[in-house]
């Protein structure tokens, strides 16, 4: 079996589809969008799907094609990644012969899943996708992304002398645990599904567990 086809059978039973557009879906070089993201943001949408119901097949491409195109966190082009993502996203599956219906599914989806671009999802498959985006960057993982993110960035861990910013502004760009504040623990408020929410509820428990248990070593 190939590299390509062994990545392909983790989204089964969407493995063919998973074929097709795997060389499409990622940049190489950022381990927090990589192939492990995108294998792991499938297992939390066919979660919530067996819950919640949906076209599997158009949300395994949503998954597969929401991070197409690479746009670092912090540039000012951040916001518009979903957008260049869904238009992308938009052609490749034209290329594939999908229906226009189908496509603009897909791209909706795409669109909607960012916290950058702040636009709500109007469609389950959509409402499922940012849920199970979303639950990679909270838990375990998503305290690993962060640190990740923070060390490819060039930023520190905590400010040494005020690490919970009690007397100073967060800044996440500076220290990678400010960011836990500024987005990750808002997060769980904003999930679109009750199968989500409440995965989200657990994951935010261990990731206070995180910054708790770093905070108790510094």
């Amino acid at each position: 079996m190939t590299h390509l086809a062994a990545l392909a059978a983790a989204f089964a039973p969407h493995e063919e589809l998973a074929g097709e557009l795997l060389p499409h879906a990622f940049s190489s070089g950022d381990g927090s969008h990589d192939a492990a993201h995108l294998i792991r943001v499938w297992k939390n949408a066919a979660r919530i799907q067996a819950e919640e119901g949906g076209d599997s097949r158009q949300l395994a491409a949503a998954v597969l094609l929401h991070d197409c195109v690479a746009v670092e966190k912090n540039s000012p082009l951040r916001a518009g990644a979903s957008r260049l993502a869904a238009e992308k996203a938009w052609q490749i599956l034209d290329g594939l012969g999908w229906r226009t219906s189908e496509i603009s599914a897909v791209a909706h989806a795409i669109l909607t899943h960012s916290f950058s671009a702040n636009i709500a999802p109007e469609t389950l498959e959509a409402k499922i996708l940012q849920d199970a985006d979303r639950l990679d960057a909270i838990g375990m993982v998503g305290a690993a992304r962060c640190f990740y993110i923070a060390g490819r960035l060039g930023s520190g861990l905590y400010d040494p002398l005020d690490p919970l910013a009690e007397d100073r502004s967060l800044d996440d760009k500076a220290f990678a645990i400010d960011h836990f504040e500024t987005k990750l623990f808002r997060l769980a408020d904003g999930f679109q599904t009750p199968a989500g929410r409440r995965l989200a509820v657990e994951r935010q428990t261990r990731l206070r567990s995180v910054l708790a248990m770093l905070l108790d070593e510094i």
